[in-house]
């Protein structure tokens, strides 16, 4: 049964992935695209706390949690196999000054596995990291009557392929790395309208078509920490360190000669490529920031658990040599979250309910854009429930988050947005002394 829920749930989010942007956010503009991956559904639902490790759930944003203690229930000699796969929807209100508009996109999120190995363990998986999907249109302010200036569109974004180890020093104390790959393509294009005398479109329009493939390589450093303040109390912390990394932009450019028709769509009716290579942006360096977080916090064992967690961006330090906008200006960011969860009784017999696991969080984010002097900003609230499915403690996971991001302000466009995730995290034994020969 548990395998062919896996099946389907792939399929469904595979099919709706192909079929949608990863994200409807104008931000996605800027930069590499929005943000995709903000951590598990269980991590989500908890307002992005991720210094929480246990032996059934994957942490996907620190290495340290593929190790662990072995499990007693198992004798002592073994922990579970883990896989997660995880997806959402997306449903947003983009609200402006002049309007407001609703846009949605369904998205697959991640898929990994985590196999244990004595102290050691590892893990490895893909997911989408950040995702470009938007179409603007701007005015064209020598004319009264709300005829176009430009139109923007952009999809594509930045997947990460990734393979980690964590150790057990300790009972308390272990620590890991991944290795990630990253690759993916972002396509944008830019039409300038142009009008006659009598304020008519012209038949042909200037169409400007960008398309950067990107590929390179970093790291994601972690360190958790657990140990008993008593006989109930526990004390949880983590830390997460990312190093800058750069990644090979390769580029092309076009200049498109088109025909608008009286529906909107485009036809083209020449092409020039731009000699990119003479400009010296044939291929450029991109930087990825470095990355900072520390948590912690306190709970009692299989009961209940909060914490708070900080997280830090070099964002400023963030550059794209193809693509510069004086509209915008790289900060470093920063964001808090603050959540945990509860477990009436982890093991009872008589009562489904009673062994759900309920989580709630929220989170605020300064995203490091800084448009039109106006800092983008996030707000967010989560809730959250772990279900038990099938045997050795495996589990659906549902969570709902509710926010807004970006400002009305200065023309700009706030986002409010209802985001619902789901995941399954399954466990298995795969490895097991014998006990005869």
């Amino acid at each position: 049964m548990i395998k062919k829920l896996v099946l389907v749930f792939i399929a469904i989010f595979a099919i709706n992935s192909y079929g949608q942007q990863g994200t409807a956010s104008p931000y996605s503009f800027y930069g590499i695209g929005s943000l995709k991956f903000k951590g598990t559904v269980e991590n989500r639902s908890m307002g992005g706390l991720s210094i929480y490790n246990d032996s059934i759930h994957i942490n996907l944003r620190n290495p340290a949690g593929y190790a662990g203690k072995n499990l007693e229930m198992l004798n002592g000699e073994s922990r579970p196999v883990k896989f997660t796969v995880g997806g959402s929807y997306s449903d947003v209100e983009l609200k402006s000054n002049s309007g407001s508009a609703k846009a949605s996109a369904t998205t697959f999120d991640y898929l990994a596995l985590s196999i244990p190995m004595g102290k050691f363990g590892f893990g490895f998986g893909l997911m989408p990291y950040t995702a470009v999907g938007y179409k603007l249109e701007t005015l064209d302010d020598n004319y009264d009557d709300g005829k176009k200036s430009n139109r923007f569109r952009g999809e594509g974004g930045l997947n990460k392929a990734f393979l980690g180890f964590g150790y057990q020093i300790t009972d308390e104390l272990s620590v890991g790395i991944d290795a990630q790959y990253n690759f993916g393509n972002i396509q944008n294009s830019n039409i300038t309208f142009s009008y006659d005398e009598d304020g008519n479109t012209t038949q042909y329009q200037s169409r400007e078509n960008n398309r950067s493939d990107l590929s390179g390589l970093n790291i994601n450093l972690g360190l958790s920490y657990k140990t008993m303040i008593n006989t109930n109390l526990e004390l949880v912390t983590g830390l997460t360190y990312t190093p800058k990394s750069i990644l090979s932009s390769k580029n092309e450019r076009s200049i498109s000669t088109i025909i608008l028709s009286s529906t909107g769509s485009e036809s083209v009716y020449n092409t020039i490529d731009t000699d990119l290579e003479s400009l010296g942006l044939l291929e450029t360096d991109l930087v990825l920031p470095s990355k900072f977080s520390v948590g912690a916090g306190v709970g009692e064992p299989r009961k209940w658990f909060v914490g708070v967690e900080s997280e830090y961006q070099k964002t400023s330090d963030f550059s794209n040599d193809l693509y510069n906008s004086s509209a915008v200006v790289y900060k470093d960011a920063a964001s808090v979250s603050i959540g945990g969860f509860y477990i009436p009784q982890y093991n009872s017999f008589t009562s489904y309910f009673k062994r759900a696991v309920y989580r709630a969080g929220l989170h605020y984010e300064n995203t490091g854009l800084n448009i039109e002097n106006e800092s983008i900003n996030e707000f967010g609230i989560s809730f959250g429930v772990g279900l038990p499915v099938g045997s050795f403690f495996s589990n659906a996971n549902l969570g709902m988050e509710l926010g807004k991001r970006g400002t009305t302000n200065s023309n700009l466009i706030q986002e409010n947005f209802i985001n619902f995730q789901i995941s399954l995290s399954l466990n298995d034994r795969w490895f097991q002394k014998r006990k005869y020969d």
